[in-house]
């Protein structure tokens, strides 16, 4: 299986590039700047007007089993309604967080058809769900509900190509994002992830699930 994960280099991804490596799967991960000297890696930036061309360079002509949507941003973690929130931090997490993950569907989106049972998982989160709002982190909260929103429609518009399509919240881990109050550690957080998107297939497309499998409401 060849394996692409966005945002490999740290934290959720570093951890299921490393999952699936250790299964023995082809595994390409993508990072900002420069790459780290192990494994396939294509450095790009999200924001980049030049990222799907990168992209799409970076896998050639090759079939993709799966496309892990891991890149995020949390700009605003601790931001004050008063103080806070600033257009750029806005701008570029919804770049990263939403349009990111829109641009790398569609770069990679001949790769994915190319092979016999394409699937995408984007990483969401509960905090990015209407139906539990608990105020602040407007930016990052905004922005996971978009792409929660996204996943929902790229579903509907691959089912025909039969690309599954799954979102996922992954818990609240701790990395450098959920900071060292966090109930999980990395390992945990990507055994349920990867079991949950182990079961993606078309019978689930358009799922939002949580790692310990748990089916959540948008």
């Amino acid at each position: 299986m060849r394996v692409l994960v966005t945002g490999a280099s740290r934290g959720i991804g570093a951890g299921l590039r490393a999952h699936y490596a250790d299964l023995g799967h082809e595994v390409l991960g993508t990072c900002r700047g420069a790459p780290p000297a192990d494994g396939h890696w294509i450095a790009v930036d999200l924001t980049d007007p030049d990222a799907e061309r990168l992209l799409s360079r970076g896998l050639g002509d090759r079939p993709l089993d799966l496309l892990i949507c891991n890149a995020g941003l949390y700009p605003d973690k601790g931001d004050t309604i008063d103080t806070g929130f600033a257009s750029e931090a806005w701008a570029e997490a919804f770049a990263v967080n939403v349009t990111g993950v829109f641009r790398t569907v569609r770069a990679l989106l001949p790769n994915l058809r190319a092979a016999d049972a394409g699937r995408i998982a984007i990483l969401g989160s509960t905090l990015g769900c209407s139906s539990r709002p608990g105020g602040g982190s407007y930016i990052y909260r905004a922005s996971k509900a978009a792409v929660h929103n996204l996943g929902r429609n790229l579903a509907t518009d691959l089912a025909g190509d039969g690309i599954a399509v799954g979102i996922y919240h992954p818990g609240w881990v701790r990395t450098a994002m959920g900071g060292p109050q966090a109930g999980m550690d990395v390992a945990a957080a990507v055994a349920g992830l990867t079991a949950r998107i182990d079961a993606l297939d078309m019978a689930r497309t358009g799922i939002f699930a949580s790692h310990d499998g748990t089916i959540l409401d948008f």
